[in-house]
């Protein structure tokens, strides 16, 4: 089967904040520091760490979907040590010029994380530091037990995600990742993302699934891992199962971040 690409809902990336749902790198950015997020999207979080780091520091936004970056700078196009460019993650043009080289649920949809990641360490300076955050799908849970038809699709989103080379346990396999590229003092940090009955946040992230069916389960039909019907009886079960019945989700995740070598010049060379 051809390998796919796959665009994120707009409507996911759009509610997402720097200060919720990428809590390490929050706490690194400084005053005065210059950030390249790739796989930025919607810029929704690009912008908070444009906010961080205020008018001293600037911030690039990277993605390889156009559309998601037109949405991104009509949005925030107005801050001034913002911008947006367009391009591909294992194909990054930058070179020394970064304190913060950031990937946050991106390099879950690369098939190439290595060379990635060997980029994103090629683009900060010296001493820089590399922050990814990433799920690992295998690992998540929901009490009570989802209903069948939606763990149905999840089998096969998860099947779908295998057949284009995308690591279903990105998470748990980047430090080694980072190891392979070069970089020192990797650290790794859960971030789980829960949804809990009562939580003001519940429905908000209860929901994400059936974004991700909607989003996405064209493709994975047209793949052959399930069927129109599939998706359609998934997305109704879930719905009324989030609604009545689900009492908590948690998503696995973890932030791993690592320092570029002052000296290593290899880093960042395209070699992986």
């Amino acid at each position: 089967m051809p390998a796919q690409s796959h665009r994120s809902n707009p409507t996911i990336l759009g509610r997402r904040t720097l200060e919720r749902d990428h809590r390490r790198l929050a706490a690194l950015l400084q005053p005065a520091h210059s950030v390249l997020d790739v796989g930025c999207g919607t810029g929704a979080i690009t912008a908070g760490i444009a906010r961080a780091v205020g008018p001293l520091g600037f911030v690039v936004g990277f993605d390889r979907d156009k559309a998601l970056l037109e949405m991104a700078r009509k949005e925030y196009g107005a801050l001034g040590n913002l911008s947006f460019e367009h391009g591909d993650a294992t194909e990054l043009p930058f070179w020394r010029q970064f304190d913060i080289v950031n990937a946050a649920r991106t390099l879950q949809w690369i098939a190439r994380p290595a060379l990635a990641i060997s980029k994103m360490a090629g683009a900060a300076v010296g001493s820089g530091t590399l922050v990814v955050l990433d799920y690992n799908h295998l690992r998540n849970t929901w009490k009570p037990d989802p209903p069948a038809a939606f763990m149905r699709f999840y089998k096969a989103f998860l099947a779908w995600r295998d057949a284009n080379h995308w690591d279903n346990e990105m998470a748990d396999h980047l430090p080694e990742l980072f190891r392979a590229a070069g970089l020192i003092a990797i650290e790794s940090s859960v971030q789980d993302e829960i949804a809990e009955r009562g939580q003001p946040d519940f429905a908000e992230r209860s929901t994400l699934w059936s974004h991700v069916i909607e989003s996405a389960g064209a493709k994975i039909a047209e793949a052959g891992f399930c069927t129109a019907a599939d998706l359609e009886e998934a997305s109704e079960t879930y719905t009324m199962w989030t609604e009545t019945a689900m009492v908590r989700q948690v998503l696995s995740m973890r932030t791993i971040t690592g320092s570029v070598p002052v000296f290593h010049e290899k880093i960042g060379s395209g070699s992986v």
